[in-house]
């Protein structure tokens, strides 16, 4: 072989023990017994390790060096910078920080399951002291061997080139705009006086019309599956893509709205291109396109008055005692005006599309000065407390359950995570509007459930590309223009305020 395919080999046995560790993961979230999580964190953290090892094995340096004069073509010379970059992280970080970073966010991440429901903030705290000190050592690091700030070296982990410096002012110009839309959109929400459906809705019903909607959608069910878990997401690998729940028996509409996001995420996942699979380039761009995928899919897709028209049929069948006893709740213009409320509330995945970008915002603002180490752990209740007093209008004093702890993401050490999902928002938005002008009658495909015009322009212009461009590189081919704010901004507008 020569170097670069020696080089394409290395990273498929990577991508083999990636592949282990996320059905690994999965299973922990959804299937493991509470006694299995203390040998479940050893193991994990023994597998970061050894992976840990063999991506910084030392004759990768020499090879890429070397394969950096062959004649590739534009998906080989892609994959050589992806590999370039990820030896530069990976050399950043001494294997032991690295099994010491995995058994501090699994113990935080199990400890958190057992006590957010108890809403107990001091039995959580000294583990994520724990997590948020490590994450400092380990991005302080990063930034010094990418050239960047240590919040930045952590961003890029989710959303390669993406830094603060790019994020600031977009986020600058949603908290000038989302307090008055706010306000005027629970206006016009409170107008519209749409009546939920009254439950119970069984679990195996709903379960049966996700299902039914996932397949409509494309999900391909041979590499891919449902299950449930205390925080919806959606893991696994392309072939073998694991989705997951949580539902309540009361209101059905949140764990369909979840399974129609991670449906995007699924669906992205299965249509990247089978050639580069086992390769850097040919993962997913970043958290910010995986977000916009997932929110193409939720937002821009099933709360639209044409998916309306597709869906309400099925939730009558789903739901045929409830629909006899209350007939109208389940009629198509209440259900779309159901779809288009907008309330202040505490919890970010509950949130519908036009508040949920303030729950970002002051995770962003959180996270960002925790890892700058100007604030401590102790002090995130009252920063929470503040900014949802601040930009929701709602008080958390006490509650963490609600509160701060209502996220996975900081106790798994997922910091830099959270700005993809409104750069997502935003992505999903544009992406839209392409759409919308390469298939002039898309709300008739919608409401007659047929998706495939448009998830075959996903797949040509967003799934098939995978990791082979930037982000910006990948907006100005798909829409014409690199992100922009303007058709959140007019989606947000017309969908919320009857514009």
């Amino acid at each position: 072989m020569n170097p670069y395919e020696r080089l394409e080999k290395h990273h498929r046995q990577l991508f083999h023990l990636d592949h282990v560790e996320a059905i690994t993961a999965w299973d922990e979230a959804t299937m493991m017994p509470k006694g299995g999580g203390s040998a479940r964190a050893a193991a994990l953290a023994t597998l970061a390790e050894l992976r840990h090892e063999r991506a910084c094995d030392p004759a990768v340096a020499d090879l890429l060096g070397t394969a950096e004069a062959a004649d590739l073509d534009d998906w080989q010379r892609a994959n050589l910078a992806h590999m370039r970059r990820r030896h530069t992280r990976a050399n950043a970080l001494p294997s032991a920080l690295v099994g010491a970073r995995s058994r501090a966010r699994s113990r935080c991440e199990q400890a958190w399951r057992e006590l957010r429901p108890n809403n107990d903030w001091d039995g959580i705290r000294p583990l994520l002291e724990a997590v948020v000190k490590i994450e400092r050592e380990a991005a302080q690091a990063l930034g010094e061997a990418l050239g960047c700030s240590p919040y930045d070296a952590l961003i890029d982990e989710w959303d390669p080139g993406l830094r603060q410096a790019q994020i600031d002012p977009i986020f600058a110009e949603l908290e000038d705009f989302l307090p008055d839309f706010i306000e005027a959109a629970v206006t016009a929400s409170e107008r519209r006086a749409a009546k939920a459906p009254a439950g119970p809705f069984s679990i195996p019903d709903q379960r049966a019309l996700a299902e039914k909607i996932m397949a409509a959608l494309g999900f391909d069910f041979s590499h891919g599956r449902l299950d449930v878990s205390h925080h919806p997401f959606c893991g696994g690998v392309p072939t073998d893509v694991r989705i997951t729940t949580r539902y309540r028996e009361d209101d059905f509409m949140p764990a369909l709205m979840g399974v129609i996001h991670e449906t995007g995420h699924g669906r992205y996942e299965q249509g990247l291109p089978p050639r580069w699979l086992d390769q850097p380039v040919g993962i997913a761009q970043g958290m910010a396109i995986h977000e916009s995928q997932s929110l193409f899919f939720e937002m821009q897709l099933a709360r639209s008055p044409a998916f309306m028209r597709f869906a309400a049929p099925l939730m009558r069948e789903a739901f045929s005692a409830q629909c006899a006893a209350q007939p109208a709740a389940f009629e198509e213009q209440n259900l779309s005006a159901l779809f288009r409320g907008v309330k202040r509330s505490l919890i970010r995945v509950d949130a519908d599309e036009a508040t949920y970008p303030t729950h970002i915002l002051l995770r962003y603002g959180i996270e960002r000065d925790l890892i700058a180490g100007t604030i401590a752990v102790a002090d995130i209740p009252e920063r929470w407390a503040e900014g949802m007093k601040r930009l929701l209008d709602l008080d958390t004093r006490g509650d963490y359950k609600n509160g701060c702890l209502q996220d996975v993401h900081w106790p798994a050490g997922l910091f830099g995570y959270f700005p993809s999902y409104t750069l997502g928002a935003i992505t999903a938005a544009q992406l839209f509007a392409a759409v919308k002008r390469a298939i002039p009658d898309v709300d008739d495909h919608i409401a007659r459930g047929e998706f495939s015009a448009i998830t075959d322009w996903l797949s040509q212009n967003v799934w098939s590309q995978a990791s082979r461009e930037n982000l910006g590189d990948l907006l100005t081919r798909a829409t014409g223009e690199p992100l922009t704010v303007k058709p959140y901004r007019a989606h947000l507008e017309a969908r919320y305020l009857d514009a």
